[in-house]
Parts: structure tokens; sequence; C-alpha cells
């Protein structure tokens, strides 16, 4: 019963931890790797245009929602004017008013956006009650149309595309001719394609959009083509009937509205300019959480004072170390001076390089260790001998860093971040192995330490794990899980398989 207690705690917590970093990761975004970045693109729209000296109010059309990216900031630049936000359906429109502007004017709308993988929810839009008013030549052609399309296609979805690749076609019969005359723009293609889509009472929309792309000064908005299956909006381009949005278009404007307006004023002109930047990905993915408003983003570390997230990043890479600790004595069997004596010896190596800092944690050891063989003489007791051990390994401590500082060694000044407490006690350890076991066992047991530090630094510092144990901190739950089980293990030793290897020879066949 027990067994099973402990193994249904320990899938609980894995589950719990593995389900986080997957929400994490597939739905907020979170990366899985430090230094990743992601691409970000800076869109500004600039509206201009000449007041007649009367009250100004300007509309322009802004993003809202964009499938398949995610609004990160957006700013309104416009000296002396009133700006407004205003939703229209599945639309937003800035408005800009002034009392009075003279001279000429310029309003500037500038949008960040980056990708964002999330798919939109369905829409579901009822079909129109009725096809709209045709002429009688009109109507003929439309029916003649629809009756050829529909006898090639199986869905709304084939439906509409066949429709458009006729509109589309370089060599278009007599009925297409009659309505969408040579030479035709995108524009027009698609305002034909709804007009006729009507008439098989298929909803339609038009959608304008820019291609974010460097290197293209002034792009220009594209019309594009949606048709509703009763489930949600297919997108349809119109030049060539294909399915679906390039994933470089950003969608601005839904409808055959124009895209800004500018009242009491002359010659209004709207350019578009875009610029590609990359922003390192943890830093996009909060300014994303903030707006989503995601309970998970609200307990990130990421939330928590700059000091208090240092701190931290120390501290959540101690369970690390711990959980190899526990592999290293109860799996492998090494042995070492203490139980989690070496995670504190590698929190000290963090302050300098590997190698500096083990050849500085030899040197005052070795040394400590030589006093600690000559205080044995004086017959001290146990708390005063351990006292005496602190003040010399401080005073060696100073020493090291003074000829360091003398030499111009500057790596031997942060001998000063040792843990001097735990270096006495591990000096007064191996004084008492080495009496009571020999030196043998001793020296065995001090590699055993210092190979462990070794291996706990390097398993602690590295870059990939203190970003991975800070930015998802619930894979210490994953870590306490396996910590459980390795309670339980009473399997042999990797150690005692290679000590007693010679019996295992020597067995009979």
């Amino acid at each position: 019963m027990n067994r099973w207690h402990l193994r249904i705690l320990a899938f609980a917590l894995a589950a719990a931890a593995i389900g986080l970093i997957g929400y994490k990761t597939r739905v907020l975004g979170y990366p899985l790797v430090p230094a990743e970045e992601v691409e970000s693109w800076v869109i500004e729209a600039r509206l201009g245009f000449e007041p007649d000296g009367r009250a100004i109010k300007a509309e322009l059309a802004i993003p809202a929602d964009p499938p398949g990216f995610m609004l990160i900031d957006e700013n309104f630049v416009s000296r002396g004017y009133g700006v407004q936000t205003e939703r229209r359906d599945d639309n937003r429109v800035a408005l800009w008013s002034i009392r009075r502007a003279t001279g000429q004017q310029a309003l500037y709308y500038r949008a960040t956006v980056a990708r964002h993988s999330e798919e939109p929810e369905p829409q579901a839009v009822p079909a129109l009650e009725q096809a709209p008013e045709y002429d009688e030549l009109e109507g003929a052609a439309v029916q003649a149309i629809l009756d050829e399309v529909r006898s090639k296609s199986a869905d709304i979805a084939t439906f509409s595309s066949l429709l458009v690749k006729m509109l589309a076609s370089p060599a278009p019969d007599e009925n297409v001719q009659l309505l969408l005359p040579r030479p035709a723009t995108r524009e027009q293609q698609t305002r034909t394609a709804i007009h006729v889509l009507a008439g098989a009472r298929i909803p339609a929309r038009m959608v304008w959009g820019i291609h974010l792309a460097e290197g293209i000064r002034d792009p220009i908005p594209e019309p594009w083509l949606e048709v509703n299956n009763g489930e949600r909006w297919i997108a349809i381009n119109p030049a060539d009937a294909s399915h679906g949005y390039p994933p470089d278009f950003l969608i601005w404007w839904h409808g055959d509205a124009p895209l800004f307006s500018v009242d009491n004023a002359r010659h209004p002109e709207l350019k578009f300019s875009v610029t590609r930047s990359l922003e390192p990905a943890l830093e996009m993915v909060s300014r994303q959480g903030e707006l989503v408003g995601s309970p998970v983003m609200a307990y990130s570390l990421s939330t928590l004072p700059v000091h208090v997230q240092n701190v931290y990043r120390a501290l959540l890479l101690i369970p690390i170390g711990i959980l190899l600790i526990v592999v290293l004595r109860n799996v492998i069997g090494i042995r070492t001076f203490g139980t989690f004596m070496p995670v504190l010896i590698s929190l000290a190596f963090r302050e300098t390089d590997l190698g500096s800092g083990v050849l500085l944690f030899s040197v005052i050891v070795t040394l400590g260790l030589s006093v600690r063989f000559y205080l044995e003489h004086l017959k001290l007791l146990l708390v005063p001998r351990l006292a005496v051990v602190v003040i010399v390994v401080i005073m060696l401590m100073l020493l090291v860093s003074l000829l360091s500082h003398r030499l111009e060694f500057d790596v031997g000044l942060s001998v000063a971040l040792f843990p001097m407490v735990i270096m006495a006690m591990t000096i007064e350890r191996i004084s008492i192995v080495w009496e009571e076991h020999g030196p043998g066992d001793a020296i065995t047991q001090a590699i055993g330490s210092l190979l462990v530090a070794i291996a706990c630094y390097l398993a602690m510092y590295n870059a990939r794990v203190e970003y991975f144990v800070f930015v998802f901190p619930e894979v210490l739950l994953l870590v306490l899980a396996i910590t459980l089980m390795l309670g339980r293990y009473t399997g042999y030793r990797l150690s005692e398989l290679l000590r007693f290897r010679a019996l295992g020879q020597g067995a009979p066949q």
C-alpha cells in the first residue's frame, strides 16, 4: 500500500510538472532554450492631408486581433489631436479630431506585432436570406456562371475557388466579360466574386492586409476574398484561387469600406512602412502574456523584483544538484564528506571559473588540514577545535587573497566567496576519517567530494539548465518526483558491482 501511495504521488507530481511545462510552451509560447529570438514587425501608417481651415475628423482602420499574429504594442502620434479607438464588428478604427489645424498635417499609427500560433475561434455566419436583384442580362450571366461552377464543385470552398478561377482567367468567357470588363484590378475581381457568390447565397467579404517583408518601400494594402462555409471563414487569393493567407500577410481591415477618411481636408494620402526586428523570445512572451491575462503569467518569476529574481536564479538550481548527489551516492555509490556539501562548494565555483575554483579549494583544504593535524596534539575540546579551524580557514583565505592580489592573480580574490564554515567542517571530517580509517579512505572520500562538486557545478550552471529552471520552475515537481522514487531504491550500487566483480567471476558455472 505504501509503495503504491508513493508511486501515485510521484506520478501526480510528474504529471503536474509536464502539464504546466506543456501549457507554457504550446499555449503561451515560452521558448525551451535560452537566447532564442523571435521575429517582430513594426508597421507604421502615415495619414497626411492638408486642412481647409475647418474642424478635422479623421478615421483610419487599424488591426483588430489579426489571425496568426498578436498585437504587442501600438502608439498614436498626433500633436494637438484627440485620439480614441472604436470597435466596429470585426474591425477597429482610430479616430482623430481637432477644432482647427493649419499647414500640412500628418497622423501616425504604429503597431508592433509578432507571430502567434493560436488558432482563432470558429465564427459561424448564416447564409444570406435572399439573392440580390440583378437586371435581366446580368442575372442571366450570373446564373450561367453559377450553374457551371456548381456542376464542378463539391462544397462551398471548391465552389468559391472555381468561381475565382473563372474570374481570374486570362481568357474569360462572355459571361465573365459581361460582369468583369478587362483589364480588371484585384479589387474589382474580389468585388465581382462577392457579388456573384451572393447569387448562390454564400456569405463572402473583402479583407485588406499588407505583406510583412523587408525591402518593400511603401507597401500597398492588398484585397483578399473570404467566404464562410457555416463554420469558419476561408481565405481565397483572388489572383490564383489558392486557399489560406501567406505566413507574412497581416490582416488590417474587413469589408469594402475605405481604409481611411478625412473630413474637411484636401489631398489625403495614406502610406505604410514596415520594419523587421528580432527580440528575445522570453521578453516577447512576457509582453504577450500581459495582454492575454494568463493566470500562469500572473505568478511568473519574471513579475518579481529584479533583485529577488537573482536570488531565486541561484536557489532554484540547488535541487538539481541535490538530485545529482542522490543519484551519485545511492545509485552509483560515490562516497562524499557530508550529504550536500558538494552542492555548497559548487555554488562557490560559480563565482570563479571551474579550474581556478578547484585549485583554490584544494589549497585551502590542504593548508587547513595541516593545521588541523597540529591541533590534534593540543588536545582541544570539539567546539573550541572547530572554532579554531574556522578562524584558521578565514585567515588562510585572507592570505591567499593578499598573495593573489600581489601576484596580479585576480581570480584568487574570489576565494572569499567560499563557504568558510563548510570548508572548516570538511577539514574536520577529513581528519577524523584519516585517524579512524587511514589516509587512503580519507583521500578517496575527499576526491569523491571534489568530483561530485564538479559534477554539480557542470549540471547546475549550464546555461540551458539555468534558463529552463528559472522559466519553468515547475520542473522542480518533476525533480521531487524522481527523488521520491529514488528514496525506495534498494538495488546494488554500481561501485558495489565493480567492487565484488571478482566474486561473480569466481562463481561456479
